[in-house]
């Protein structure tokens, strides 16, 4: 996954980014309500977490502001308070869950999973299409002739093509969601980590292949006999 981690306090930012991309997601910070929102509304961020207590603009306002603009994104409220009145405007507002400080990197990854799990088409921890499943826990992509383990980037390749089976998939989605914006990454990048995740693929007797679309994109589908 992708996420946007909207903290003003540096130290905890930098922690909650550290737990982030040890566990294999993609992360990045803002530090301010203003920058925050418009970080959030790029639309490339797959959940937000989000301090209430912000400069410039707070927690609840940039919640109320990015929801009126028709973001969805699943969005965990972080805050240091803990009155009932605190989480109840949160929730009120459109967070999809909250979590107190002091916290454990445990709770925080497992509430990450369970906002992120709503609404979508996979049941449990796992997607699956044709005759291979993804788990988004241990990044393990299973077929019929066993499994892999996928290094952090095929893993959000392999995610977001499974999100969007048969369905074409920019590269520069690709880009955005996996390097984000300022990347120097270029397009023949995304082939190089498409290329390792078409030999997984085919490693465990996956009936799914990566077709390229010329000049636009890569799409997932099941092999027709």
């Amino acid at each position: 996954m992708k996420i946007l981690v909207i903290e003003d306090e540096r130290r905890l930012s930098e922690v909650l980014i550290d737990i982030l991309r040890q566990n294999m997601h993609e992360a990045d910070a803002a530090y301010d309500g203003p920058s925050g929102e418009d970080s959030a509304m790029t639309g490339v961020y797959d959940a937000i977490i989000l301090d209430i207590m912000l400069p410039g603009k707070n927690g609840v306002e940039v919640l109320r502001s990015i929801r009126k603009q028709g973001n969805a994104t699943p969005v965990l409220l972080l805050t240091a308070k803990s009155e009932a009145e605190d989480k109840i405007n949160g929730l009120d507002t459109g967070a999809d869950d909250y979590l107190t400080k002091p916290f454990v990197s445990g709770e925080l990854l497992a509430r990450l999973r369970a906002i992120t799990r709503r609404g979508s088409e996979f049941i449990g921890d796992e997607l699956t299409s044709g005759n291979t499943s993804l788990n988004k826990n241990t990044h393990e992509l299973r077929g019929v002739k066993g499994a892999v383990k996928l290094a952090a980037k095929e893993y959000l390749i392999m995610d977001i093509l499974m999100q969007n089976s048969r369905q074409i998939v920019p590269k520069e989605r690709f880009i955005e969601k996996i390097w984000g914006y300022d990347t120097d990454a270029e397009y023949n990048t995304i082939e190089v980590y498409v290329s390792f995740v078409r030999k997984k693929l085919a490693a465990i007797g996956s009936d799914l292949q990566v077709k390229a679309v010329r000049n636009t994109g890569y799409v997932l589908e099941v092999k027709t006999e």
